[in-house]
This record gives structure tokens, sequence and C-alpha cells, in this order.
């Protein structure tokens, strides 16, 4: 069986990064890359997984839920942090409620990025983000996000830069409510762990084999997305930084020492 590995888009940010760390350099390149794709297989169409690299800071925004988004799908995601530079933070919810007219003012006089709760973090930290939370990325990291497949982003507050915000939209749906501790973990390298159980999406992280038990959780189609050590789907070697679609787990070889994540859709559960 051929493998079919996953396109890539690359997607020029005022906030992106060039060059790019190994191993998504390309030579010559000079635009300011901040997201890296992979396009969603038909297999899998609802869920998106790419990788993020920040030189500046990123707008605080917001994502809908299905309810309160104009294509009735919300988004949520998660955040795995693969690198980051000493002091690197990210800012999720509020560090006490506000309301909606109190956010309000605060994005436009831009004292909300000061309201937000932010996080120092390094690599390990993960981060489910439920569509409603207000947050921000900031500069000199590196991280995996996967999320529901649709890209409707509320800009609050952009540091001035010339780009279009959304405040009505965005107050519409925003909580103004701390983020939530148990949303928060830390995750070691070399385990193997369920890092997301639906609703909208599932997450795995396998180091080597998966044991028995991971091993019952994972059926149907599956993103494939090494992070190190040697994988192989239908025999071919998939490379760090690169992804690929298995439809099943009987189609993936894992070194002993690899680092995979494997995606896939809540509708396998």
């Amino acid at each position: 069986m051929s493998v079919q590995l996953l396109p890539t888009k690359r997607v020029e940010k005022v906030w992106g990064r060039s060059p790019l760390p190994p191993p998504f350099a390309l030579p010559g390149d000079e635009e300011r890359i901040g997201e890296i794709w992979f396009e969603p297989s038909d297999a899998m169409p609802d869920v998106l997984v790419k990788y993020l690299f920040t030189s500046e800071k990123l707008s605080v925004q917001v994502h809908p839920f299905g309810a309160g988004s104009p294509t009735g799908r919300g988004k949520e995601e998660c955040w795995l942090i693969l690198a980051a530079e000493p002091g690197a933070r990210l800012a999720m919810g509020f560090t006490q409620s506000l309301d909606a007219e109190a956010m309000r003012a605060a994005a436009l006089d831009g004292s909300i990025e000061d309201l937000l709760e932010w996080r120092t973090v390094e690599p390990g930290d993960f981060f489910y983000i439920p569509a409603g939370t207000v947050h921000a990325i900031g500069e000199g990291l590196t991280l995996l996000e996967v999320q529901q497949n649709t890209d409707i982003t509320y800009r609050l507050y952009d540091y001035d830069r010339p780009r279009e915000l959304h405040l009505d939209e965005a107050i519409d749906v925003a909580s103004g409510e701390p983020y939530p501790a148990r949303l928060h973990r830390k995750v070691a390298p070399d385990a193997e762990t369920v890092l997301v159980d639906g609703p909208h999406f599932r997450l795995f992280q396998l180091h080597g084999e998966p044991s028995a038990e991971m091993l019952s959780r994972l059926h149907g189609a599956l993103q494939v997305l090494p992070l190190s050590g040697e994988v192989a789907v239908s025999g071919t070697r998939i490379a760090p930084g690169s992804s690929a679609m298995a439809s099943g787990i009987d189609e993936v070889e894992f070194g002993t020492a690899a680092r995979t994540l494997i995606a896939c859709s809540a509708e396998q559960s």
C-alpha cells in the first residue's frame, strides 16, 4: 500500500520567523513564515494540524463556538510547546473576571494585554484552548497546534499593527473568565499519554511502540506526526517535520525511541 504524505502549506505572517529552525528551513527562504499547515486528508477533513513559529506576539484573539460561528463550526485547539526561548510566554484567559463592557474598553485602549494571564512556558507544556478563550501567543516559540479545521479568528487587539479587528464578533463569543488550570499539563517527551479525547478531535503521544491499552484507542484513519526518532507508514519512513495518513495503526511502525503524535477525528471513538 502506498503512503499518503500530507502536503504542506507555508503561511507568511508578520509575526513569523526567518530562517525557520531545522527541519523546516529551506535554502534561500527569506519570507517570515509563521505557520506550516498539513493539508487535511479526505479521510480526516475535520482536523487541521500545523506548526507555529513566532518572532513577535500574535494578536489578542478568540475563536467562536459552533453556534457563534458563521460556518456553524467552531474552533477549539490545543498547543504542545516544542521549543521556547528563555522567558517566552503565552496568555490564556484573564487574571480576574471581566464583563463585556470592560473587555471592549480594554481592547480599545490596549490595556487588555495587561489583563490577560501570561504564563512563562517551556518545551512539554500542553494547553487545551476551548472556543471562547481569549488568548495570545508570545514571541520566541515553536509549537504544534491541533485544531478543528476552520480558520475563524476574531482579533480584539493587535499592538497597533494595521490589521482588521473584530470587536463586536469577538465580544459576542469571548469568555471574560480565568483559564481553567485543569486544561494545562506538562508532557514528558518519553510519555505515552492521551492528550485530547474529544469532543472535536483526539490526540495521543506515543514513545516507541504503543502499549496494548493505547492500541485499543487507535483505530480508524490516523494522522501520524513524528517528533523524533524512526517512524514509518506503509514501509515509508516519515521524517520529523512531515506527516502522513494511515488507514489503521497496523500500517505504522515505530522505532524504540520514537516520539510520535497521533491525531484522529472524535467520530472514530
